[in-house]
């Protein structure tokens, strides 16, 4: 996941953008599908570098206040 989710979101882009030119509805929603995908992994990555420099992780749970 080293980019982020901008590889997804760039074909995604391509991909709707192919469905609407053809007129096929399920090439156009599966390109927004990637493009949500991606931006849900930009979004996790910038979740993931908060944590990292708060000094948490993704993967802790809550820790034990006693």
């Amino acid at each position: 996941m080293a980019d982020k989710g901008g590889m997804d979101k760039a074909k995604g882009k391509a991909k709707e953008v192919a469905g609407k030119v053809t007129g096929d509805r399920k090439q156009e929603v599966e390109g927004k599908g990637e493009q949500a995908r991606g931006e849900a992994k930009k979004m996790r990555g910038k979740v993931e570098e908060r944590a990292r420099k708060t000094g948490g992780s993704m993967t802790e749970g809550p820790k034990d206040p006693m």
